[in-house]
C-alpha cells in the first residue's frame, strides 16, 4: 500500500499523522517495511527477505548475517560493492553457490555503519584515493579535488565518508585528520582505535558525573552493609594491575573452608541510563593494548574509587561460601559490604611465599600466609573438583612485549602461569557458578556465559582427524568436556601433543553472552555467567544490577535494549576489543621483525591451508606464510582432515604443528604480513626419494578446488 493509503486505512486523525509517519519510519530503519520502486511500503516478511549485518573479507567478498539467526547468505564481489563491512541490510535469496550455501543479492540497505575511514593516502596518475586499514573494506576511496587537507600521500588518515558505495559507483572520502606516518610510535592504536571504531574519548556528560563523584567511601555508603574491614582480604594480580576488581580471603570452618570473594561494588555509582553508564555500555569492555589502556569506566572509578586498592575502604559485593574439602560449594550467600584491602599482591610475589614459605619475612607477610595457605589448599580441593567435573584445561603459554624508551619491541618473553594464578582463577569461577545459580533459581533474567557444544561440521572434522593417529573422541554425537579432557589427558605426553591440541580447541565455538542459558562446554558448567570484573566488563554490571535486585524483592530491567540485543552487543565489543588488540601486537612485531629479514628461525607450523602454510616462531609467538609455492618443486594438495599439504609426487607432508626451519623472506608493514621461505637445512620436497613412497589417496572431499594447488 502507499503511505496515504494506509493512513486512510487506519484512520489516522490529523494531530496524530506526523508521530504515523515517523513510526513509519522507524520501521523501515528497523527493516519491517520495505518501500519498493513504485513507492509502495511492504511487509519485508512477507516480500522472502532477510535483515542481516554485512561481514566483509580481505579477498573482496562478504556475507550478510541474518539477525534472526539462520544460514549466512554469501554476498559475491559484485553484491559487496554497494556495501561496506558492517553495514545493515536486506537481501533476497538469488540462487545457491558450489558449497550449498545460500547467496543473497541486496535489495536495500538500511544503515550504513561507516561514516569515516582510517587508511592510508594513495595517488595514481593524479588521482588520489584511500587504502582502508581495515581489511573486510575491500573498496578504495576516491579522494576529490582539494580532498586531501594536509595530508601527503603515504600518511595514515582519517577520512570523513561522502559518498556510500552504490553498484556503479565509488565510495567517496576527504581528508579530516592526520594520524601520521606509518613509523610513528604509538601510530598503531590510533589506527586500531579508528579501525575498529573504539570509543576512546569520553562524553562530556560522563566527565561531569566522574569529577562529581566522591574520592572516598562516605558514611551513608555504608547504610545497610555488613562490614569486613577487619577481614584480611587481599588482592592477587599481575605487576603491572591499575583496576583491582576482586579481593580473596580464606579461612577453616571445621572440616570446610569459608571463601569470601569481593568484587567491587560498580553498580552502586554507575546506574542504569546515566551518562557513565552510557559510555560503558557503548564500549562494553575495557581495551587493553600494550603501553596504553583504553578503560571501560572513567579513570576516577576504574583506577580510584571502585579499585580495591590496598589500605583504603571500599564498597563491594561479597560472595560468602562454604566449600567442602572435595572442591564442592556448600551453601553461599550475597550481600552488600564494605571492605578494606589489607595488602596489594602480586602473583609472583604469592607463589614465592607459597612455595618457599621462608621468604615470608617480612611482618605482613607473616600475617597474609596462614590465610594464603587456605586458598591454596582450597585450590587443590576445586582442581580435584575440575578434574572430576571433566573440564577441558589446555595448556597456553602468555608472551609479555618488553619495549624501549622509543616504543620499540626490545623483547618478546614468555609470562609463566604459577598456582597463583590458577587459585585466583579457581576462586573467580566458584564466585561466577554461585552467581549462575543464584539468578537461575530466582527465576531473574541476566546474561549467562554460554560455550556452546561443538557443532556438528567441526565435531566430524575433528573425528577424521583423530582416525589418522589412530585416536577416538568418546561421546557419540554429543561428547562432553570430559570426553575432550579425557583424550586430552591421554596424549599430554605424546610428541605431536601440541598439534593434537590445537586440532582440539579449534573444533569448539566461540562463547557468548546469552540470556537463555545453554550452559559452558568448555567448564563443564550448567549455568555460569560473569560476576567478578565490572570494572572491565559491561555484562558484570549487568549481572550486579541483577544480584541487587533480587536481594531487594525486585526485578532489574535494563533500559534501551533487551536481553537479547544487549547479549548481541557486548559479544560483538568483545570481539572487537580482541580483534584491535590483534592487531597491534601483530603491527608491533612486524615492526620487531623489520630488520630481520634474512636470518633463520624454528617455528611451528600453526596453520594449513590451500594456499600455504602459518609458521609461528618459537619463543616469539611470531606468525608468517609460507606460500606454496615455496614448498620445493611439486603439486601439493591440501587435505583439510589431516590439517595437512601433501607433495603429489615426493609425499612430502608438512602437517599442523610439525616442526621448521625458516627464513624471512619479507616483511609488508602495512599489510602486517610476514612471509618465510624453508631454511636450508629444511629437508626439500623436490629432493629425491632414495625408496617408493606410498602416498595416500586424498578423496574426493579433500582435493583442493581448480586453481588452489599450484607449484
Amino acid at each position: 500500500m502507499l503511505p496515504a493509503e494506509l493512513e486512510r486505512a487506519l484512520a489516522v486523525a490529523p494531530a496524530a499523522r506526523e508521530p504515523f509517519l515517523g513510526r513509519l519510519a522507524a520501521m523501515e530503519r528497523d527493516g519491517q517495511l520495505l518501500t519498493n520502486r513504485k513507492g509502495e511500503l511492504c511487509v519485508v516478511a512477507k516480500l522472502d527477505l532477510v535483515v542481516g549485518r554485512v561481514q566483509g573479507h580481505p579477498d573482496g567478498f562478504g556475507f550478510l548475517v541474518p539477525e534472526e539467526g539462520g544460514d549466512d547468505y554469501f554476498l559475491n564481489a559484485r553484491e559487496m560493492h554497494k556495501v561496506l563491512h558492517g553495514d545493515r541490510a536486506v537481501v533476497r535469496m538469488s540462487g545457491v553457490d558450489r558449497r550449498g550455501r545460500p547467496e543473497g543479492e541486496i535489495v536495500e540497505v538500511l544503515t550504513r555503519a561507516n561514516v569515516e575511514v582510517v587508511g592510508r593516502l594513495h595517488e595514481e596518475r593524479g588521482t588520489y584515493f584511500i587504502v582502508a586499514e581495515n581489511r573486510r573494506i575491500n573498496q578504495d576511496f576516491l579522494v576529490p579535488p582539494g580532498g586531501t587537507g594536509n595530508a601527503t600521500v603515504g600518511q595514515i588518515v582519517v577520512a570523513e565518508i561522502l559518498e556510500q558505495p552504490a553498484h556503479n559507483r565509488e565510495p567517496v572520502a576527504r581528508v579530516k585528520e592526520v594520524l601520521g606516518s606509518a613509523t610513528d610510535p604509538g601510530i598503531e592504536i590510533e589506527i586500531a582505535l579508528r579501525k575498529h571504531a573504539l570509543p576512546f574519548e569520553f562524553s562530556k556528560e560522563a566527565v561531569r558525573q566522574a569529577k562529581r563523584l566522591p574520592t572516598e567511601v562516605r558514611p551513608a555508603d555504608r547504610k545497610d552493609r555488613v562490614d569486613l574491614t577487619a577481614l584480611p582480604l587481599v588482592t592477587i594480580d599481575g605487576e603491572n594491575a591499575k583496576d583491582f576488581d576482586d579481593a580473596v580471603y580464606c579461612e577453616r570452618k571445621g572440616r570446610n573452608f569459608r571463601l569470601i570473594v569481593a568484587i567491587a561494588d560498580v553498580a552502586h555509582y554507575v546506574r542504569d541510563g546515566d551518562a557513565i553508564d552510557h559510555d560503558a555500555r557503548e564500549r562494553g569492555t575495557s581495551v587493553y593494548f600494550p603501553r596504553r589502556v583504553i578503560p571501560m569506566l572513567p579513570e576516577e572509578l576504574s583506577n580510584e574509587l571502585c579499585s580495591l586498592k590496598g589500605n583504603v575502604d571500599r564498597l563491594c559485593m561479597a560472595c560468602d561460601m562454604e566449600v567442602t574439602p572435595l572442591g564442592a560449594i556448600r551453601s553461599y550467600r550475597f550481600y552488600p559490604a564494605v571492605m578494606h584491602s589489607h595488602a596489594r599482591l602480586t602473583y609472583n610475589q604469592v607463589w614465592t611465599w607459597l612455595s618457599a614459605p621462608a621468604t615470608a619475612k617480612s611482618a605482613e607477610a607473616k600475617a597474609l600466609l596462614p590465610h594464603l595457605v587456605n586458598l591454596y589448599e582450597l585450590y587443590h580441593a576445586f582442581a580435584a573438583a575440575r578434574e572430576k567435573r571433566g573440564a577441558i584445561d589446555f595448556d597456553t603459554v602468555e608472551l609479555t612485549i618488553e619495549f624501549d624508551e622509543h616504543g620499540k619491541i626490545t623483547r618478546i618473553v614468555p609470562d609463566p602461569r604459577n598456582d597463583a594464578h590458577k587459585l585466583i582463577e579457581e576462586c573467580m569461577l566458584a564466585a561466577n557458578v554461585c552467581t549462575a545459580e543464584f539468578l537461575s533459581s530466582n527465576r531473574h533474567p541476566v546474561l549467562y556465559r554460554v560455550h556452546e557444544r561443538p557443532p556438528p561440521d567441526k565435531l566430524a572434522a575433528l573425528r577424521e582427524f583423530l582416525a589418522t593417529s589412530a585416536l577416538h573422541l568418546g561421546g557419540g554425537e554429543q561428547p562432553t568436556a570430559a570426553d575432550y579432557a579425557k583424550l586430552l589427558d591421554s596424549v599430554r605426553e605424546r610428541a605431536d601433543f601440541q598439534l593434537l591440541q590445537q586440532v582440539l580447541l579449534r573444533s569448539l565455538s566461540q562463547a557468548q553472552y546469552r540470556p537463555d542459558n545453554e550452559g559452558h562446554f568448555g567448564l563443564a558448567y550448567e549455568a555460569y555467567t560473569h560476576f567478578t570484573s565490572p570494572i572491565r566488563r559491561y555484562p558484570d554490571l549487568l549481572v550486579h544490577r541483577s544480584v541487587k535486585a533480587v536481594l531487594a524483592g525486585k526485578q532489574y530491567h535494563p533500559s534501551g535494549m533487551t536481553w537479547q540485543q544487549l547479549g548481541v552487543h557486548t559479544s560483538m565489543t568483545e570481539r572487537r576489543a580482541d580483534e584491535a588488540a590483534r592487531d597491534v601486537t601483530n603491527w608491533l612485531k612486524c615492526h620487531f621483525m623489520q630488520d630481520k629479514v634474512g636470518e633463520d628461525f624454528d617455528g611451528t607450523i600453526s596453520g594449513v591451508t590451500s594456499f600455504g602454510l602459518f609458521v609461528t616462531l618459537d619463543g616469539l609467538n611470531i606468525d608468517g606464510l609460507v606460500h606454496i609455492t615455496e614448498l620445493g618443486r611439486d603439486y601439493f594438495h591440501f587435505d583439510a582432515g589431516r590439517h595437512a599439504l601433501i607433495g603429489e609426487r615426493s609425499g612430502r607432508t608438512f602437517q599442523l604443528a610439525e616442526r621448521l626451519r625458516v627464513k624471512v623472506a619479507r616483511v609488508d608493514l602495512e599489510q602486517t604480513k610476514i612471509d618465510f621461505t624453508l631454511a636450508e637445512d629444511t629437508p626439500s620436497a623436490s629432493a629425491p626419494e632414495r625408496r617408493p613412497v606410498f602416498v595416500e589417496p586424498l578423496s574426493r572431499d579433500s582435493r583442493p578446488p581448480k586453481g588452489k594447488a599450484r607449484r
